[in-house]
């Protein structure tokens, strides 16, 4: 994989997206923080329904302490490992008012000391709240940048540096978006969606499929 299809990869990813987002539905950067923890081994569709009930109650670190843990937890049962995010959320929630005035933190440590936030949740929050060019690996980010040879890598944190030194800056912004739209649609895990790929005459995965609809 040279620069110059990298460079034609990301300008197809653009021509078709221009402005692609999260499918996670928020409205300020702390309901995007809650709504990324509770996100975690769980769908975008299942936090959106149920973080649909609970912003227009609780969409402040106040109003979710006031909740509590039993209570937040009513709110969040239908995603996976709803206990011990409720006990996350709420422990976050108290940080940000004890520790930043009620507001989600604009940098990396900060964000990574709040429970419940790793790397990869620090991420989604910087480059999606705050415009900072990160790239958040998850799964589908890790599959399409190994299979396409975009940015090969053994784990994740690998992925995430050669992404990060291979992707051309002006696309770097969106370059995760893109990423993760791309392997949640077309680059799926079990069967990839080859010939309905607008890349795929610049992907250098060997076992092309000539799938196109499910």
């Amino acid at each position: 994989m040279n620069k110059q299809k990298r460079h034609e990869i990301f300008s197809r990813l653009r021509e078709q997206n221009p402005n692609p987002t999260t499918e996670l539905e928020y409205d300020n950067p702390f309901e995007l923080l809650i709504a990324v923890i509770l996100s975690a081994q769980a769908t975008d569709v299942g936090v959106n329904k149920a973080t649909r009930q609970l912003f227009p109650v609780a969409n402040t670190p106040e109003a979710i302490l006031e909740l509590g843990v039993e209570g937040l937890k009513e709110y969040i049962k239908t995603i996976g490992l709803f206990n011990s995010k409720a006990e996350n959320v709420i422990k976050a929630c108290r940080m940000l008012v004890e520790l930043h005035d009620s507001e989600v933190p604009d940098n990396r440590t900060a964000l990574e000391a709040l429970p419940g936030v790793g790397r990869k949740t620090a991420n989604v929050v910087l480059n999606t709240a705050f415009g900072h060019p990160t790239m958040a690996v998850d799964t589908h980010i890790y599959r399409v940048s190994n299979r396409t040879r975009i940015a090969p890598g053994k784990n994740v944190n690998e992925v995430e540096q050669k992404l990060l030194r291979f992707v051309p800056k002006e696309f770097l912004q969106d370059a995760h978006h893109w990423l993760i739209l791309h392997g949640r649609y077309v680059c799926t895990a079990r069967k990839p969606r080859c010939g309905a790929c607008i890349i795929e005459d610049l992907c250098e995965f060997k076992e092309k499929t000539e799938y196109l609809d499910d």
